[in-house]
């Protein structure tokens, strides 16, 4: 559910029709973005990127923080730090955050409401965050 800052067009509209529990991801140049499945509308294309690095990941992951309150987050075990630490990227995330295979994140966005791309290449740099509701 959206908050009070005005964002990207786009993505400021998906994140005001967020419901409780709809997906979205924030992910790195190189993030799959899943066809929908015959029938279906699949998630929405939001691609921000203008050039390498810009915008940064951290940039539009911030951006939208203040914008969505997040229930829970999904990110890769890969982006872990050694000894399965949560990367520093994270700590914003107002959240609970858990690992899974990229595999697993990859499979995440096909059920979500929109794909953010951003002009990072930072490899697993991408997160699933799940909304949740404003009290």
């Amino acid at each position: 559910m959206k908050r009070n800052r005005l964002l990207h067009a786009e993505l400021s509209r998906v994140i005001a029709s967020l419901g409780h529990g709809d997906a979205l991801v924030i992910g790195d140049a190189g993030l799959p973005i899943p066809d929908a499945p015959q029938g279906h509308g699949g998630p929405q294309r939001i691609d921000l990127a203008v050039s390498r690095g810009v915008p940064a990941f951290d940039d539009v992951l911030a951006a939208v923080l203040s914008e969505m309150q997040v229930e829970r987050a999904l990110i890769a075990t890969e982006a872990c730090e050694a000894g399965g630490a949560l990367p520093a990227w994270v700590a914003p995330i107002d959240a609970s955050v858990t690992a899974v295979s990229h595999d697993e994140l990859k499979q995440a966005t096909r059920s979500a409401r929109a794909v953010v791309r951003t002009g990072e290449f930072t490899p697993y740099r991408n997160v699933v965050l799940y909304a949740g509701v404003v009290f």
